[in-house]
């Protein structure tokens, strides 16, 4: 090898961006400007073949792994033999596994040459004197001190000191090169990673906009925007119950953007989706081999909600074993990731929501009673459409402009028997369901006309409530509401005109006290004077 050999590597090694073409031109450069039988670099990465290893009886319990990414050479034997392959017998070497194990273990450059006593540092004596094999020498690839892993070359001519230096200086250059395209390539998968996001958000607004369930003038929604108007400004736990398909994501949405918080993100974490042995990671972090699979370390949802608002939903599926370290967090502000000691510091206002009833799951052991209480700082209840009815014609109406709008349908419009069918409705999708009806409704429409398509077996549930008690008639749409107005009164004469508490009106007829007190404003009753 000379100076300008070198030099001509390490300039074609510059030019590279990606890992695999970083490593390739290194073993390449070295194989057209050495008479080196093989070149070849492991790179440290954690183990993932250990149950097929050849070296597997001696590799140390929980030692990290060098793994065959890049080779080149040519057979004297025969020159129609190249060998790039990567997948051979030394794929994999356990740090402080023979030579090349040593190396990486140590971080020390070996060089041994002649072939007398062979078999100490040649696994195949015969292939080494059928190919020339003269020399070995090993060079760890160190970046910042750590070292990446090991260039080897298998030489054919001796290896004096001037080529072993050389060799010194492009393991250099080279694990700059590495660390290098590591950090264009996650530079490169970040920024794809923000454009998939910065998608992802846009339709996610768009969608929320669509399924507005803040849309409507009932009581009941009103309440709600004031309660969202008194903590928004604050930075205490929100608790938001509600049925699926209520809105409870619209809501922790309106407290973020209504908050001091609003210019900081706003992160997602759907709970129920995330399996149970990556709840850590996914909350904390971890760090670059912490456990098999973590080729590079991550943030967790805690460090990019940094200022901002995290926000989770079915937050009462988050293992028990994982609900301690989530209390710490929201307590003090501080977590480590998986696989470190540092103590991190995160400053996070933390919006959650669930269809459970937590308290009830606390007291029977499923749930920490004091990270409960942590989050339900201020409860919020998302309502079901069924108790505020009167918006959903509003609804339907945003529904179907939407629609119409993105499919480029016109002229369809809601008429009265078709506000009267999903006025009738039970909606126990909530919101949602409502939106999917109207979208169904608009593929299926002819000209002019909707086709609303309700679930027979809600449908038929609906109907059996306003059948007459002789099973003989339906009663009319108006019917069934004086019915209900006649029974709210009847709950009302029943409960001496107590509306809320035990023995009130609305623990008669099972319902909440502002619901009861929504359907009074709704039908106009008042207590007779």
């Amino acid at each position: 090898m000379k100076l300008q050999d070198l030099q001509a590597v390490a300039l074609d090694v510059a030019e590279a961006r990606s890992l695999n073409d970083v490593l390739n031109r290194i073993v390449l450069g070295l194989d057209d400007c050495c008479d080196h039988v093989l070149s070849r670099i492991w790179l440290a990465m954690p183990g993932d073949v250990c149950g097929t290893c050849n070296f597997k009886t001696e590799c140390p319990t929980g030692v990290p792994c060098l793994h065959l990414r890049a080779s080149a050479g040519t057979s004297q034997v025969d020159p129609d033999v190249s060998w790039t392959e990567i997948d051979g017998h030394f794929k994999r070497f356990p740090f402080g596994v023979r030579k090349v194990g040593v190396i990486a273990e140590t971080g020390v450059a070996q060089k041994l040459c002649a072939l007398t006593d062979a078999e100490a540092w040649i696994v195949n004596p015969v292939w080494a004197k059928a190919e020339g094999l003269n020399c070995f020498a090993g060079q760890p690839l160190v970046f910042r001190g750590e070292v990446l892993g090991v260039l080897a070359v298998f030489s054919r001519a001796a290896i004096d000191d001037d080529h072993f230096g050389w060799l010194r200086t492009l393991a250099d250059q080279a694990a700059v090169a590495i660390a290098n395209a590591r950090a264009f390539e996650e530079i490169e998968s970040l920024t794809k990673q923000l454009e998939l996001e910065r998608d992802y958000y846009r339709e996610e607004a768009e969608e929320a906009l669509a399924f507005s369930g803040m849309v409507g003038e009932s009581p009941v929604l009103k309440q709600i925007a004031r309660q969202i108007e008194l903590v928004a400004p604050t930075d205490a736990s929100v608790l938001i119950h509600g049925e699926s398909g209520t809105g409870k994501e619209l809501i922790a949405t309106a407290i973020h953007e209504s908050s001091a918080r609003k210019n900081n993100a706003m992160v997602r974490v759907n709970c129920a989706a995330i399996p149970h042995e990556l709840f850590e990671s996914e909350f904390f972090g971890h760090a670059r081999g912490s456990f098999t699979g973590a080729q590079r370390e991550r943030a967790g949802r805690f460090q990019v909600a940094n200022g901002g608002t995290l926000f989770l939903d079915e937050v009462g599926e988050i293992p028990l074993e994982l609900q301690g370290k989530l209390l710490r967090v929201l307590q003090e502000g501080q977590f480590s990731r998986i696989g470190e000691d540092t103590i991190r510091h995160t400053d996070v206002r933390v919006v959650a929501a669930t269809n459970k009833d937590l308290k009830a799951e606390a007291e029977a052991g499923n749930f920490r009673e004091d990270l409960y209480y942590r989050l339900n700082v201020f409860p919020l209840v998302a309502p079901p459409l069924r108790e505020r009815a009167e918006d959903i014609p509003l609804l339907a109406a945003h529904f179907l402009r939407q629609t119409t709008s993105r499919s480029n349908s016109r002229g369809i419009v809601l008429r009265k028997r078709d506000v009267s069918a999903l006025m009738a409705y039970g909606w126990p999708g909530n919101v949602r369901e409502l939106q999917n009806v109207i979208e169904r409704a608009v593929i299926l429409s002819t000209a002019d006309r909707l086709h609303i398509d309700l679930e027979p077996s809600e449908q038929q549930s609906r109907t059996s409530v306003a059948t007459a008690s002789d099973g003989s008639r339906l009663l009319t749409d108006a019917e069934v509401r004086l019915q209900e107005r006649a029974n709210l009164i009847r709950a009302l004469d029943a409960a001496d005109w107590k509306v809320s508490g035990k023995g009130g009106a609305a623990d008669l007829l099972g319902i909440r006290p502002s619901t009861m007190a929504s359907r009074m404003k709704a039908m106009k009753v008042k207590r007779p004077r």
